[in-house]
């Protein structure tokens, strides 16, 4: 197998050079660095070394995106396993394995399993987003032995059970720390935006490329369809990513394209779908993708549009949690970022930012 590197900026394929292949690492960065490129890249690399590699994410729709990622860069012989941390547990522990009320596991009976166990020194997992994974997954992973590369930022956690880097690293053990920086992804105008939420120390690198100002758009009720098809008719060569608060919303959404543009072939994403056309979706296809938030993570859409942001008007603006949301859904953006609300009144998180350079309306 040969390696092909993908779109890798000089200071990104340093970074990817210049780590060890045996050994612990846990990579940081903020959105647009390239986190989950390099993840793709770096389980490719781990595979090179003669042993299979496992790259493991939370989201099942970011599994989606890595597998396309490894197939493009082409090792034939199916030597990197892409799969979601749950699958990976499940095969590993067998048939039936204790679940827990949080939807992770009974951690201790797991434990208990891998002393059990042989230690693998082949055992190689990438983990891609591993802020979305439990402090007890990395205990675990260290007790089965064998090398771990995590990529992860704790500016984007986005659900109830999650690490922080200081938690990652303290389970992993002897780990090298990189930190990635740049951002690839946003314009300057998206990412200036996407600042205004962040709750972390220091502020990212603000890019170079221009784009468009992001957008505030007040919608009368239901309008939401006549903006995304305004879009797709402004765009037809954009992938647009409708990330919205709940999944009533998406499935509204999706009848009204279907009925009013169903040349617009809309697809929607639900983790709540165990196969099918709501499962299994083509992300590198221009048009529409009706995805969840806590969906969203890990990827990027020429244009995103968050239409329903009147479901946090009664949410505490200050609230670090909300804040981190925000900032996570809008540097899923490349080229254009819209915001849309229902209503008389502009919801408080963006009353905050008023109009001026970072908010058009």
């Amino acid at each position: 197998m040969t390696l092909t590197y993908l779109d890798l900026m000089p200071e990104q394929r340093s970074a990817l050079d210049n780590l060890p292949f045996d050994g612990n690492h846990l990579i940081s960065g903020p959105p647009g660095s390239g986190k989950s490129l390099l993840a793709a890249q770096r389980a490719v690399m781990l595979a090179l070394t003669g042993t299979p590699a496992v790259l493991l994410t939370r989201s099942h729709l970011l599994h989606q995106s890595l597998a396309s990622t490894v197939h493009a860069l082409g090792p034939r012989d199916r030597s990197v396993r892409v799969a979601t941390a749950h699958s990976w547990l499940d095969n590993w522990y067998g048939p039936k394995p204790p679940r827990a009320a949080d939807g992770w596991y009974d951690w201790p009976a797991f434990y208990e399993r891998a002393a059990e166990a042989e230690r693998d020194p082949g055992l190689t997992l990438v983990i891609d987003e591993g802020q979305d994974l439990p402090p007890e997954f990395y205990r675990l992973s260290r007790l089965l032995g064998g090398r771990i590369t995590v990529f992860a930022d704790e500016c984007q956690r986005l659900t109830d059970t999650n690490s922080t880097l200081k938690d990652i690293a303290q389970r992993l053990g002897n780990c090298t720390r990189v930190e990635l920086d740049g951002n690839h992804r946003n314009t300057r105008q998206i990412a200036a935006f996407a600042a205004h939420f962040h709750t972390g120390a220091g502020m990212p690198a603000v890019p170079d490329r221009d784009g468009p100002p992001p957008r505030v758009h007040r919608l009368p009720e239901r309008g939401a369809a006549d903006l995304l098809i305004t879009l797709a008719q402004q765009h037809p060569s954009h992938t647009i990513g409708v990330i919205v608060n709940s999944r009533h919303t998406q499935f509204s959404l999706l009848g009204s394209l279907e009925n009013r543009a169903p040349w617009l072939k809309p697809q929607l994403y639900t983790s709540q779908a165990v196969k099918g056309r709501y499962r299994t979706l083509d992300l590198a296809r221009p048009g529409i993708v009706l995805v969840h938030r806590a969906s969203a993570k890990g990827l990027g859409f020429d244009t995103v549009v968050i239409p329903d942001t009147h479901t946090d008007a009664a949410a505490d603006p200050t609230s670090a949690a909300l804040r981190m949301t925000y900032y996570v859904l809008a540097t899923r953006a490349r080229r254009e970022l819209h915001l849309a609300y229902e209503g008389e009144n502009e919801p408080p998180l963006l009353a905050e930012v008023g109009p001026g350079e970072l908010l058009r309306g």
